[in-house]
């Protein structure tokens, strides 16, 4: 047989490695996307919003420093095309199904390494619905609503991936749009008190919050230097890939190089970080004496089923989940991804307030 190549081999490495440390820190800081926007009004409680607040201050600005350094290749942060349409009602959709599923992408995906039955089966739905509307018979209607395009400029400078600053001038705006964003964000991180001592296990949200955000510059710089292109860390598009890869031997992705195992099993960068979430997650949870097997009432595993399908659709339309377009996609200041991850969070709350605000009230 063929040799595993030492570029294969780092692919496996250094995705797998980014996972550990990206589910190690999701599970001992307890951190959600969902419950960082769900608890804002269900029950008043903005500390993981302002973890997340936190990591994306981090990620902007030092993604953005590494691509003004080079360290992100020819592409740069590779910002998505501003397809209004799809990024409006798939972030919508996906909004509503992370509250059915009890947890967004990574949240489900981290949740099965502390062996929580629920999220298996949540991210087995996931999976199933991403790899359906991305390659199966939802793809024309997603296609359709992405032909919707919206590009800032016109002619020659008109720009299809535009980023916050196309809308105030270009990339001169670039760091006063940051400067900006850094003005707004301090305050409301500051408010919460981010020095005070943490919890007795686990990691406080400030912790929480720092280290994602340099998790995630760690995955920009990584996926680019051996995933072939810069990705950084999102739940959408890898779990799709992950998913081929077991059962179909291949991501069937454009992404190279991946880690080839003599033919047999092709996986992209990103669909092995994917890999090591649930690891690293299991890591943790045994070392604070947290895991362990729960399997919840029958009733409870079709609501996840079910809302594990609705995001998985809504994810494909938008082109990527919470962690992608809120983490990833926003450091970029893609429009795109600001405009999904509004949307996003307006479906959340709206699927928050029917399934758990209304009922109280009544």
């Amino acid at each position: 047989m063929e040799e595993i190549s030492q570029a294969s081999i780092m692919v496996l490495l250094s995705g797998l490695l980014v996972g550990v440390l990206f589910g190690f820190v999701l599970q001992r800081g307890r951190y959600c996307m969902n419950s960082a926007f769900r608890d804002i009004i269900f029950v008043n409680d903005f500390t993981l919003f302002r973890s997340y607040l936190l990591a994306l201050l981090i990620a902007i600005i030092g993604a953005n420093f590494l691509e003004d350094l080079g360290f992100m290749g020819e592409l740069g942060l590779r910002r998505q095309s501003f397809n209004i349409v799809a990024n409006i009602v798939g972030g919508y959709i996906f909004g509503i199904g992370i509250v059915m599923a009890g947890g967004c992408g990574s949240g489900i995906v981290y949740r099965t390494g502390e062996g929580y039955v629920s999220a298996f089966v949540a991210t087995l739905g996931f999976a199933s619905s991403l790899v359906a509307s991305i390659h199966g018979p939802l793809k024309p209607f997603i296609q359709f609503l992405k032909s919707f395009k919206v590009s800032i400029g016109s002619g020659e400078d008109a720009v299809s991936n535009p980023a916050l600053w196309d809308l105030f001038g270009g990339q001169s705006m670039k760091w006063i749009a940051v400067m900006v964003i850094a003005a707004i964000i301090i305050p409301i991180v500051l408010k919460g008190k981010p020095f005070a001592k943490g919890p007795k296990k686990g990691y406080s949200w400030s912790l929480t919050g720092l280290l994602l955000g340099l998790i995630l510059i760690l995955a920009l710089w990584a996926s680019n230097y051996w995933g072939g292109q810069t990705r950084g860390l999102s739940a959408a598009g890898p779990t799709a890939e992950a998913f081929l890869a077991l059962t179909m031997g291949s991501s069937m992705s454009k992404f190279d190089p991946m880690f080839d195992f003599w033919g047999i099993f092709r996986g992209t960068w990103s669909g092995l970080y994917i890999f090591g979430i649930p690891l690293g997650a299991y890591i943790s949870a045994k070392g604070l004496g947290e895991f362990k097997l729960q399997s919840p009432p029958a009733s409870e595993i079709m609501r996840v089923f079910g809302g594990s399908l609705v995001m998985g659709f809504g994810a494909a339309t938008a082109g990527g989940c919470t962690v992608g377009h809120a983490l990833t996609g926003v450091s970029s200041l893609a429009l795109s991804s600001i405009v999904a991850t509004i949307f996003m969070i307006l479906g959340n709350w709206t699927m928050v307030y029917f399934m758990f605000v209304k009922p109280m009230k009544d």
